[in-house]
């Protein structure tokens, strides 16, 4: 392993900041509580700072840090699973339900919990490639899978997405 110098080591750390939002949001594919996400995010962050010498120049520091994240919570979701504590029904995972004031609100509520409905692998590529922006090179390497698996998730996510939404995709159409 190559010791990195304090010059890029810094302009690492700057360009890691620069990342947070981008992370949050892909926290938010593996946690609906903000507070859950933002924890994942900061153990994310750690766990790049901690082992910083192992990254390689050159390649790209954001699939890096996602791919930390998603092991982090597939480590941490495993752990759960087997050592499972308190109640089935989490108290703090229920959501308190207010009024929306308008349509607009109402549809990105109903756009939220169909997005929580998705499977974890078709609602990852949606967060990384539609929420994120990242390309799907990217997404494939962080999701660990070719390419065109990551492009027929999203597909078929987005598809799903449409159906409970109650809307009538293209394809539906087409089939019909």
């Amino acid at each position: 392993m190559s010791m990195l110098s304090e010059n890029i080591r810094s302009h690492l750390q700057e360009e890691m900041v620069a990342l947070i939002p981008a992370m949050r949001a892909f926290s938010r594919t593996f946690h609906r509580n903000a507070e859950d996400a933002d924890d994942l995010v900061q153990e994310t962050l750690q766990k790049a700072l901690n082992s910083l010498e192992t990254f390689v120049p050159g390649t790209r520091l954001r699939s890096w840090l996602f791919t930390i994240m998603r092991n982090s919570f597939n480590t941490s979701f495993r752990r759960k699973k087997r050592e499972p504590t308190g109640t089935k029904a989490d108290i703090a995972e229920t959501a308190i339900p207010h009024p929306a004031s308008q349509e607009w609100c109402l549809r990105g509520r109903e756009l939220e919990e169909a997005l929580y409905q998705l499977r974890p692998e078709f609602r990852e590529p949606i967060m990384l490639i539609c929420v994120a922006g990242v390309s799907y090179e990217e997404a494939s390497v962080i999701c660990g899978c070719p390419v065109g698996t990551v492009k027929s998730r999203l597909n078929r996510g987005k598809q799903q997405l449409l159906h409970s939404l109650g809307q009538v995709s293209r394809n539906s159409v087409l089939e019909a």
